[in-house]
């Protein structure tokens, strides 16, 4: 078998496994569940192919959420279901928490060396900072695409 797609079906079981952990953490009805799981693995298994493809993660977890704000906006339909109850659970693995991380230790390291010799450990953190933001910024875009291209007066609930 591949090894890129046993790769790309093991993070797409893994993290479905963690937004259905974040769903029941988030008292999500058990028939939405299913929708969380699948929205998760299909998108955070897009995002690890496109990148495996060449395309930087952010615009990846753009192409990746606005997937899942679609898959939300149809399960949402189909089960008669607030949108972010299958959306927010599914957006949660790809969170970059390691960049802000990275950020914050940087910031500490900072403080501690002083004035001089900071500038290439604060160029590291300014950049792990505005990858951050910009990830943050294409699932909130992503989730909220399918509400911008197709807006409804009448809420599904």
């Amino acid at each position: 078998m591949n090894p890129l797609l046993v790769a790309l079906l093991g993070d797409a079981f893994w993290s479905a496994v963690a937004a259905t952990g974040f769903a029941i953490l988030f008292n999500v009805p058990r028939r939405a569940l299913p929708g969380c799981a699948a929205a998760a693995a299909c998108g955070h298994a897009l995002r690890t192919w496109v990148m495996q493809m060449g395309l930087p993660i952010e615009p990846a977890t753009l192409l990746a959420a606005t997937t899942i704000g679609f898959m939300g906006a149809y399960f949402s339909r189909r089960l008669e279901s607030p949108t972010a109850i299958f959306t927010v659970p599914a957006v949660i693995p790809m969170v970059p928490g390691t960049f802000a991380f990275r950020t914050m230790l940087g910031i500490l390291e900072i403080t501690n060396m002083g004035v001089f010799g900071s500038t290439p450990v604060l160029v590291e953190a300014g950049l792990n900072a505005i990858k951050t933001g910009l990830i943050l910024a294409a699932l909130a875009g992503g989730i909220i695409a399918p509400r911008l291209l197709f807006w409804r007066d009448k809420p599904v609930v």
